[in-house]
């Protein structure tokens, strides 16, 4: 049996081999120690983590709560379930990207206004800008935006501070990217440039700054070995991203028909879930750290069949976790439920 181990960033161990883009599976496999448990759970806004307990109640323990019909049609639907598709996230719920996408704004910020990032003083404000994008990081849709905060964080624009970002990024975003002439196409094209040319030049060293979030790779490998479960990951990273980072750092193979990459297709997340699943009767799964996405495929009652649930981890706020606890249709699990969900459930 092939076992994989994650790893602490400062103990990763240096890979030579040349990056082959037209086949993942020529990658060297890294094996090193595990990371903590800490690490994962650590806050995105350093804020005090807030856990809420509940005796678990399941999606389907709560729906006992409204009518034993509603119950009785639950029942009916498990036992006609003959398979699983397990629909997953990838930042914030199977990789902690955040270090790898800052440090590419930092450069594509370099590359699009020198005057700003290569200005006097610019790389002594560096540490500063990269611990408040990790802070603000639950805002983040599609990894260009990182490059706009990064600009307002390091240009310190009044209005714009680290809460004021959490608050109403959604209302924020629109008015920097008028205020500097961008347009959403051309950064996509071109922080997907930046990566591909740090990865041309230092795979590893793009590699480094990411890391599979502890037990989620072996829970992921568990479910693929499984002969009734499917896995889809659903993610707004540029797919192959995202496949280098689960071959290399996971041993994870994902055929390029099961990767989703919506900031590519343009197509959201609600429909690639609208097209999963349309043979037989399936179990369907959505794993998220986005809260936002999930209250949106609650709007969504062609829908209704997905089970929702919101990590603990990855990229969502204490107050976020405390209004998906109380929606009747979210859970919030943490990453032993995670495990036990994609080995068993």
């Amino acid at each position: 049996m092939r076992h994989f181990f994650l790893f602490p960033l400062e103990f990763a161990e240096k890979f030579r081999a040349p990056l082959n883009w037209i086949n993942f599976t020529h990658f060297t496999r890294r094996r090193s120690t595990s990371t903590t448990h800490a690490a994962m759970r650590a806050s995105t806004n350093h804020a005090p983590r807030v856990t809420v307990f509940r005796a678990h109640t399941t999606r389907r323990e709560r729906a006992t709560m409204k009518t034993t019909k509603t119950r009785a049609i639950d029942v009916t639907r498990d036992a006609a379930c003959d398979s699983t598709i397990f629909a997953l996230d990838f930042d914030g719920v199977v990789c902690d990207s955040v270090g790898e996408s800052s440090l590419s704004a930092w450069k594509h910020g370099l590359e699009l206004w020198p005057e700003v990032f290569g200005a006097p003083g610019a790389e002594a404000e560096k540490p500063r800008v990269l611990d408040e994008l990790r802070r603000v990081r639950p805002v983040v849709e599609t990894g260009y935006e990182n490059t706009t905060l990064a600009r307002a964080l390091l240009e310190k624009l009044p209005g714009y501070g680290v809460d004021d970002i959490l608050n109403d990024w959604d209302g924020m975003s629109g008015g920097l990217m008028t205020m500097w002439g961008l347009d959403r196409a051309t950064m996509v094209e071109a922080f997907g440039r930046i990566r591909d040319d740090w990865i041309a030049s230092d795979f590893d060293g793009w590699l480094e700054p990411n890391a599979l979030y502890p037990g989620v790779s072996e829970a992921v490998l568990a479910a693929q070995g499984r002969g009734d479960a499917a896995v889809k990951i659903v993610t707004t990273k540029q797919g192959r991203f995202a496949l280098a980072i689960l071959d290399r750092m996971g041993g994870i193979t994902i055929p390029e028909e099961d990767m989703f990459s919506t900031t590519v297709s343009g197509i959201p997340k609600t429909d690639v879930l609208r097209t999963l699943g349309g043979e037989g009767k399936p179990r369907k799964i959505f794993v998220e750290d986005k809260l936002s996405t999930l209250e949106k495929v609650c709007k969504a009652a062609d829908l209704d069949d997905w089970e929702l649930y919101l990590v603990d981890w990855g990229y969502n706020t204490p107050a976020e976790r405390e209004r998906a606890a109380a929606n009747p249709r979210i859970d919030v699990i943490g990453v032993e439920e995670f495990i036990s969900l994609l080995r068993e459930g």
